[in-house]
């Protein structure tokens, strides 16, 4: 589903992310961990196509990302870090807006509103505005309209960030239950939250990738290999 080769981003002298090369599959759930600043944001970025590349190649479902745009993003979802709502809209008319943008035939707006509310539990909030939900509901939003069009490849930024307790629960199980449906990358520098739904983990460090590994081998099968790993791979 997705192919990076040596992917690079430089801010002037500072490079943000280093030759990254990694490959994820169909239908898996993928965790891009890493320290705050370790380059997540910034390769989420240019996997959306939200920001261009210094250099490096990427394919979204064999599609090149930079000379083939337009089909690329077709069959991306994107929830940036803070989800792109209207808060004079409601939740119904903002799914809508977003579906004109993405291409959703008219007749199947309706259906298709229903079908992403219902997937993200947000079909008693349609009628309220965005701006007077809580943090919870708004992260749901925010995934729901990432799941319009149905989109094979799903990037969540942060998804559960600001979140209490019961609400991280409710997004995790949430994304969870996409897998198999959608490819999803969930970039986050919580390390319960990977252990909790990834089966494969993807860390960052300084802009380099340090570990690309299913998480069985990352943690050998023991309940703290996973700090342990973390802590040695982004310690230096």
């Amino acid at each position: 589903m997705i192919e990076v080769e040596r992917l690079t981003k430089k801010y002037r002298d500072r490079v943000a992310i280093d030759e990254l090369n990694f490959t994820i599959g169909e239908g898996e759930i993928v965790g891009f961990l890493g320290p705050n600043g370790a380059g997540k944001s910034t390769t989420m970025k240019i996997l959306t196509g939200f920001m261009p590349p210094t250099s490096g190649k990427a394919k979204v479902a064999g599609f090149d990302l930079f000379e083939q745009p337009i089909e690329a993003k077709k069959r991306i979802g994107y929830l940036p870090e803070t989800p792109p709502l209207y808060p004079e809209l409601t939740v119904r008319g903002y799914l809508k807006y977003v579906c004109e943008l993405k291409g959703v035939p008219r007749a199947k707006v309706k259906s298709e509103i229903q079908r992403v509310a219902e997937g993200t539990g947000i079909v008693s909030e349609l009628d309220r505005l965005t701006g007077v939900l809580s943090k919870g509901y708004r992260q749901r939003v925010g995934i729901a309209q990432a799941m319009l069009g149905a989109p094979p490849l799903l990037i969540l930024d942060e998804p559960t960030e600001g979140l209490d307790p019961r609400q991280r629960k409710e997004v995790l199980d949430l994304i969870k239950s996409l897998g198999g449906k959608h490819t999803v990358v969930l970039s986050t520098h919580i390390l319960a939250e990977v252990k909790a739904i990834c089966r494969k983990v993807l860390i960052i460090h300084r802009g380099k990738i340090v570990a690309d590994e299913s998480m069985a081998s990352l943690t050998g099968g023991k309940e703290t290999g996973l700090e342990d790993k973390f802590i040695a791979l982004t310690s230096e």
